[in-house]
């Protein structure tokens, strides 16, 4: 059985949390008996490529136009009815408003779902705009699917469309990340140390570096920024202005040096102070790695994974001296550093399992590809 992902950007061109989530959500659905495909494009103008990856193959349209919050190709318009029509199902990662003309526009006759990783939150003006047509797209797909139940509550969109909606949790498979040889943690202990606050992801609006950068001013403690993105140089030019020599950015990592970074790390944190960011796979990597986390209170799945005083610590959004608080305690007191790391590795193995998951949405494909009673267009509020 075959499934059909849609999302603006992949592996290996890009590096980020919503990527990882569609690869676990590939890996972990194989040995069911899925076979994936990810379509997706890119910015570089060259032809139509198609890489093998080991949890899918990739089909990438590299001539993209328009913003890299939403780009816009030729080339998915033209073959993504091809690529629909030799899959079972399809399976959207919310947001990219261009995937939801690609669905309209072709309107090809196999079951959907979508997993709406985040709001949209950034630019209202075109929120509004654009609004009638996600409600058009959401209304037209079979299932909903949120990554947990604080997501479900906090956002208006995925209330209105209540009645299709399911909650599945992501995990992670252990076995699929590299475990870092001994001369690539050298490496990365030269350079970065050890003992330090590790952000791991793509340098975007929401992600609430700012008030990271000003948590970090004048304390002792050292933060690694790892990861690129839109923000990556505006941020590194404020951290230069600010004098902040207990900040370094690690720029993009290649897996080994990632989990090098996670390995040598004192927590994780995660500053985002809006909706947008949804879930946070980077403390998942964190609980994983038995790091205690770090996470602020937007109303979304973060707060899933990372739980206030089991897990780490939770702050109130877009607050620099309560993140500065926060992680002053966790560099001060070892004893509740290493209670909090046991903490976060119990709820990984307890409630972010890649085989609960891979079972949760093998099930939803077989739901659909079967065509049970109900499943197109259950429920949902329909278009304004």
């Amino acid at each position: 059985m075959r499934v059909l992902h849609v999302f603006k950007t992949y592996f290996p061109e890009t590096q980020g949390g919503l990527q990882e989530a569609i690869r676990q959500i590939c890996l972990g659905t194989k040995p069911s008996g899925f076979d994936h495909t990810v379509l997706t494009a890119g910015y570089d103008g060259t032809p139509t490529t198609i890489v093998h990856l080991p949890e899918a193959r990739v089909v990438r349209y590299g001539d993209a136009v328009g913003p890299a919050s939403c780009p816009v190709s030729l080339g998915a318009l033209r073959g993504f009815r091809g690529e629909a029509a030799r899959c079972h199902v399809i399976h959207y990662h919310f947001p990219w408003p261009f995937m939801d003309l690609l669905h309209l526009v072709h309107r090809v006759p196999k079951p959907a779902l979508v997993t709406y990783h985040a709001d949209i939150v950034r630019n209202r003006l075109y929120l509004d705009l654009y609004r009638p047509v996600l409600h058009l797209f959401l209304a037209s797909v079979d299932r909903i699917v949120a990554t947990s139940q604080f997501q479900v509550e906090s956002s208006q969109v995925l209330r209105r469309f209540r009645d299709k909606v399911e909650v599945v949790p992501f995990g992670l498979d252990e076995n699929s990340y590299p475990r870092p040889s001994m001369d690539v943690i050298e490496k990365v202990r030269r350079v970065h140390g050890e003992d330090f606050f590790l952000f791991v992801g793509v340098l975007r609006h929401y992600k609430g570096l700012d008030y990271l950068l000003e948590a970090s001013r004048g304390e002792s403690f050292r933060v690694v920024i790892a990861g690129e993105g839109p923000e990556g140089e505006r941020l590194r030019r404020k951290a230069a202005r600010m004098g902040l020599h207990n900040v370094s950015f690690a720029g993009h990592v290649p897996d080994q040096v990632k989990m090098a970074l996670f390995k040598l790390c004192r927590a994780v944190v995660m500053p985002s102070h809006l909706p947008a960011e949804a879930f946070g796979i980077s403390l998942a990597e964190g609980a994983m790695m038995g790091k205690p986390l770090v996470c602020c209170e937007v109303g979304t799945g973060t707060t899933y994974v990372n739980r206030h005083g089991e897990t780490g610590l939770v702050v109130p959004p877009a607050d620099a001296s309560a993140l500065r608080r926060a992680l002053r305690l966790l560099a001060r007191d070892d004893e509740l550093t290493r209670r909090f790391g046991e903490g976060a590795r119990a709820r990984f193995e307890s409630h972010l399992s890649f085989a609960v998951m891979g079972r949760r949405y093998a099930s939803l494909y077989r739901e659909l590809i079967g065509g049970r009673p109900g499943a197109r267009g259950n429920g949902g509020g329909g278009v304004p």
